[in-house]
């Protein structure tokens, strides 16, 4: 399956879509769904040098074009991943990642955790009980009683949000 659409793409994506390469509209897209490629110099593939079409700014295309290079074209991932500007672990992530999800694999995800993981349950109570005996407490002093209670160094600004938090659940 992955090959007939590595092959449909390849004969007739060119002929749907004008360049859009100098495109500062595509850029400010590119840049906001990140999948602006931080590197475009590094992709030296001929397919991206002078193409209307193919853009070395856009991420998600510059990793399909490598995945396709390999796996119709039959080049070798040391080769592939070289001309595309990826390391060869990149070029594994972003395989498995297709293979298992599909073109959406490769779109990169936000690093960094989720939520607020320093937030545990029994920090949360002694926000929620510290924060009603003395509703006036200062964030900074808060953040230091839970790094002498708890041992966790935290933002002031992470308890005002976790306290937000448990005065949304309250309503």
């Amino acid at each position: 399956m992955h090959i007939i659409m590595f092959t449909y793409r390849r004969v007739l994506t060119p002929y749907l879509m004008p360049s859009l390469k100098s495109n500062p509209a595509k850029r400010a897209a590119l840049q906001k769904t990140g999948t602006l490629h931080p590197h475009p110099n590094t992709v030296t593939s001929p397919l991206f040098q002078d193409s209307d079409f193919f853009d070395p700014s856009d991420l998600l295309q510059v990793k399909y074009e490598m995945l396709r290079r390999v796996e119709v074209d039959q080049h070798s991932i040391r080769q592939a991943s070289d001309e595309f500007g990826f390391s060869r672990p990149a070029f594994y992530q972003a395989q498995a990642a297709f293979q298992t999800v599909g073109l959406g694999g490769l779109v990169p995800r936000k690093r960094g955790p989720r939520q607020g993981h320093k937030l545990t349950p029994a920090i949360l109570d002694f926000l929620q009980q510290s924060h009603l005996a003395q509703p006036d407490l200062d964030p900074s002093d808060l953040a230091e009683q839970v790094h002498q209670r708890f041992g966790v160094v935290m933002h002031p600004r992470t308890f005002q949000r976790g306290l937000q938090r448990l005065q949304k659940k309250r309503r």
